[in-house]
């Protein structure tokens, strides 16, 4: 291209560039916040609960009891357990900081197990026909069988707003007898609060 062909395009050129912008500096104001209340974001967590806030507890219903544990035992497991994490019932028939409900019901859970013995090689004299060499396998052994545990469910409610705020499952193995299975029971409650107050 020769040089005479090309300056008229850049006079062209620089003469487009000599018109108005059509970019402007002035936008819409933005809006005001919403109050915070009204805020409903998905996306960010509720603040974490301040659980040692709580220092009381009543019953929000009391437990019913099962075939082989009576509500007032229940009661009696689920108190003790509290009072080991530092809720203490409220004074007469006022409401406690958080409310608690609790129940406990006899399952049968079907277990599994698995016995393999594996690969086994050997060397060995065999009778007055000498020595010899031998390899053997097991087949793996699945045994199926029933047991009975105590499941324990306990809820805790804030008093005030009424929501639920906390709650757990656990379940311990029972024996046979009566006193097996209020020891599972009372196993099964302590290990539905052990992860209360949660961290």
């Amino acid at each position: 291209m020769s040089i005479r062909a090309a300056l008229p395009l850049l006079c062209l050129g620089l003469a487009a560039c000599q018109g108005s912008n059509p970019y402007t500096s002035e936008s819409a104001p933005i809006p005001p916040a919403p109050p915070v209340e009204q805020i409903q974001s998905p996306i960010y967590p509720a603040a974490p609960r301040d659980f040692s806030a709580y220092q009381s507890w009543s019953w929000r219903s009391p437990p019913p009891g099962t075939a082989s544990l009576a509500g007032e035992e229940l009661q009696e497991m689920v108190a003790g357990a509290l009072d080991q994490r530092g809720l203490r019932p409220a004074p007469g028939n006022a409401k406690g900081d958080v409310q608690i409900s609790a129940r406990a019901a006899m399952e049968t859970r079907v277990r599994q197990t698995y016995d393999d013995y594996g690969t086994h090689i050997g060397a060995g004299r065999y009778g007055s026909y000498g020595s010899g060499y031998g390899i053997g396998t097991s087949a793996p052994i699945m045994r199926t069988y029933e047991e009975e545990v105590v499941s324990v469910m306990i809820e805790m409610y804030d008093s005030s707003s009424g929501q639920a705020i906390w709650s757990n499952r656990a379940e311990a193995r029972s024996g046979g007898n009566q006193a097996e299975r209020k020891e599972a029971a009372r196993q099964a409650v302590n290990n539905a609060l052990a992860d209360y107050p949660p961290r």
